[in-house]
């Protein structure tokens, strides 16, 4: 007995030697809840995640992410060789970090108490061949993890490069979809890489009909994604910018299209499905057909995401991708689509709030001195969202305001944000927010809303029941 004792013992050392050797943690058989290890199952690991070694898990894809709660005053990460990657503390703005082995995320120590943290790393591609290995936190003596607030919903982001957010200033971070995902708290992927086509074409662009479905896109194998390991509650795509550069035809594009949505509905029976327009229109037409023909198929959650003017002048880094303002603008036209779409209450592009509300007796601007923009931002087919902005053209301020005008035919507001939207019959009254009453002279403040059906054609603006100017 003592000789079997001796040799067990003698192996579980032979082990550890090897797992010290490798650069890597000692695990014991089974990670406590609360030691920061990969295996602590307080920690949430948000994307598609290799974690096949115990002692080290990998992120696959563009921003795929980690978020745990932990108490303490520092935290710190226990990497293998040289990465960048990216993290925020306590909702704080995402702060760049490189290097190998431990990477301390609080040079300057926290206060004590309970803290949240998100750590994404930068993808491997191009010339960048970082070892995004994450091999545990490190906490203080006595400290440990716990399990995050939850989030409601986790929404996937389907696309190339401009998904992955390339040429933005912190990549997968200021991306449109990580900062939609962030603004609707919501847990999000994003499977993209840089260059990939829908289709797949003869002179081999990487395409999503065929490496969506594998674990790292082809990047590090073609194993195929366990879609057991998470549920989507949305699915936005955002494919076809490079299908034009390498032949795909219209046709090929919208039958290849109209079957991958097809396909994913079937991994995702109950997930909402988004289908955008290219921000350059690039197969705008062949991508609503393919949400036409799904629609016309009995499949009603999926919908077509009109991006016409969301990038702003200034917005592109180059002729295709957006930098950090387009993203934002992308961002602020897109979360509340989908805010709407996945019943989230109250809206989070509205800002909370920071006294309690107070409505100012509104002033009415000399002579009826407005003007309103009036612009249908997105389009599905059984619904649209609108985007209208209220300018002053007066010498004074405006120290409160109420818009009201007259709604094409039947149509109703299902949800607003930046102001409490009402409605009867066919007029619509909007109010002031307690954040944005005043209206400066020569001024302006934006709101918007989503309704159940596309129908253009709004009229009779008033502004504190002055008539206004209007451009739809």
């Amino acid at each position: 007995m003592t000789k079997i004792r001796s040799l067990r013992t003698a192996a579980l050392v032979a082990v550890a030697a090897g797992v010290l050797a490798a650069g890597l943690p000692v695990l014991s058989a089974e990670a406590a809840a609360g030691d920061g290890t990969p295996a602590d199952s307080n920690i949430s690991f948000v994307g598609r995640w290799n974690k096949t070694n115990a002692s080290a898990y990998v992120p696959y894809w563009a921003g795929a992410y980690l978020r745990v709660g932990f108490t303490g005053k520092t935290v710190k990460l226990r990497q293998r060789n040289t990465i960048q990657l990216w993290a925020s503390i306590d909702g704080r703005a995402f702060t760049s970090f490189a290097g190998s082995g431990t990477i301390n995320l609080t040079p300057t120590a926290l206060a004590a108490g309970n803290h949240t943290l998100i750590v994404s790393y930068r993808q491997v591609a191009g010339s960048y061949t970082g070892d995004a290995v994450f091999q545990g936190l490190i906490l203080d003596s006595g400290a440990r993890t716990f399990t995050p607030p939850a989030r409601p919903k986790l929404v996937e982001f389907v696309g190339d490069s401009i998904t992955a957010g390339a040429t933005s200033s912190q990549l997968a971070v200021t991306g449109y979809a990580f900062k939609v995902g962030e603004r609707l708290g919501y847990d999000h992927t994003q499977i993209a890489i840089g260059g990939m086509c829908l289709a797949e074409t003869t002179d081999g662009c990487w395409a999503q009909e065929t490496r969506y479905w594998m674990s790292s896109g082809g990047q590090v194998g073609t194993d195929p994604w366990d879609f057991s390991r998470y549920t989507a509650d949305g699915v936005v795509i955002n494919l076809g910018t490079n299908d034009k550069s390498h032949g795909v035809s219209a046709a090929d594009f919208q039958a290849t299209y109209t079957t991958f949505l097809a396909r994913i509905r079937a991994r995702f029976p109950n997930a909402k499905l988004f289908a955008m327009r290219t921000f350059i229109g690039r197969y705008a037409t062949e991508t609503e057909a393919a949400v036409r023909a799904r629609n016309a198929a009995g499949d009603t959650n999926v919908f077509y995401v009109d991006t016409s003017g969301w990038l702003p002048s200034g917005g592109l880094s180059d002729s295709v991708h957006p930098n950090d303002a387009g993203h934002q603008a992308i961002t602020d036209r897109l979360a509340p689509v989908l805010s709407a779409r996945l019943s989230t209450t109250p809206d989070p592009t509205t800002p909370p709030p920071t006294t309690a509300p107070t409505t100012p007796a509104p002033t009415a601007p000399a002579g009826g001195a407005c003007a309103v923009t009036y612009r249908k931002t997105g389009d599905w087919g059984t619904g649209a969202q609108f985007d209208v902005t209220l300018s002053n053209t007066s010498a004074a301020p405006v120290n409160g305001w109420t818009l009201t005008w007259s709604l094409p035919g039947s149509q109703r507001i299902t949800q607003s944000w930046n102001s409490t939207v009402t409605q009867s019959g066919a007029t619509a009254t909007a109010v002031n927010a307690a954040w944005n009453a005043v209206i400066p002279a020569a001024g302006s403040i934006s709101f918007g809303f989503v309704t159940d059906s596309p129908l253009s054609g709004a009229t009779g603006f008033a502004l504190n029941g002055s008539g206004c100017a209007a451009a739809t």
